[in-house]
């Protein structure tokens, strides 16, 4: 079973007509394998939320609530996750000015596949994470993120978006450190896993921003490895062998000297398969 439900900000379930020929219910559909909310007339208010139920648990599901975000393979720990939806001023400067302000929506969550949870694929990608973890998984978090903006938040890391020629709003977010010299990022995949390789795309707003000249990466098993780093536009990419991990863990961020003070990272990729599938 996985169902959907539009709350509001008392967490009260809002009800309106899908359509103008239907009937006025509550926002909420439901489904064995797939579930989709399909909505011709409402507009979103601050405050308001989607709550997902689902079964299965733990178990991975296909997600997208908006169709400005890219379908997610999501690791489910909790049965009920509830997505706070970013329209607050202070959330709206990450994401595209369409991103959830449609009049339409359709919201759909489905259990994924056999092939999406065995494939080889970047395990770390998740357009629908949100700043506090919700028990989805994968989750970006940091000790740092520049003052608590959310064009600075730590999910802009994993979100798959590229663009990195400029800095601040949409679309140029990303983990910004504050300056701050022990910065660390930790990617939660909530599970074990093994990954073999990683992608960094560095923020290259020159000359604004500067760069590191080497990075370490931390595992959950306790292995540490440091990859040299340099001034590049383009995906960074390192290979190592297979950890099983539940975590990685970037820090000891070495910036390069006589440089600007702001280095920040666009967008990690880590690279590998589920272990074991559930």
């Amino acid at each position: 079973m996985i169902k959907i439900e539009l709350l509001n900000k008392n967490k009260e379930n809002i009800s309106g007509k899908i359509d103008h020929e239907k009937e006025y219910a509550p926002f909420m559909a439901q489904g064995n394998q797939l579930c989709t909310l399909g909505i011709k007339e409402y507009v979103y208010q601050v405050g308001d939320k989607i709550r997902v139920t689902v079964d299965e648990v733990p178990g991975y599901y296909m997600v997208q609530l908006d169709e400005t975000l890219a379908p997610s393979l999501l690791y489910f720990t909790r049965e009920e996750w509830l997505y706070e939806i970013p329209l607050a001023e202070n959330l709206r400067k990450s994401s595209v000015d369409t991103a959830f302000k449609s009049a339409r929506h359709s919201l759909t969550v489905r259990k994924a596949r056999y092939f999406e949870k065995t494939n080889y694929q970047n395990l770390s990608f998740n357009a629908h994470d949100q700043k506090e973890s919700s028990g989805l998984y994968p989750h970006a978090s940091a000790n740092v993120e520049t003052r608590d903006e959310s064009v600075f938040f730590a999910k802009n890391a994993i979100d798959g978006k590229c663009a990195n020629l400029s800095h601040g709003s949409y679309p140029f977010a990303s983990w910004g450190i504050n300056q701050q010299a022990d910065a660390e990022l930790t990617i939660d995949f909530g599970r074990n896993v093994e990954v073999d390789q990683l992608n960094l795309l560095f923020r290259c707003d020159f000359p604004h921003d500067s760069y590191w000249q080497s990075v370490e990466v931390t595992f959950s098993n306790g292995d540490c490895m440091t990859f040299d780093t340099e001034k590049h536009t383009e995906f960074q990419n390192f290979k190592f062998p297979t950890q099983q991990t539940t975590f990685i863990k970037l820090g000891h961020l070495n910036k390069v000297q006589g440089d600007s003070p702001f280095p920040a990272l666009t967008q990690i990729e880590v690279f590998g398969k589920n272990k074991p599938v559930q």
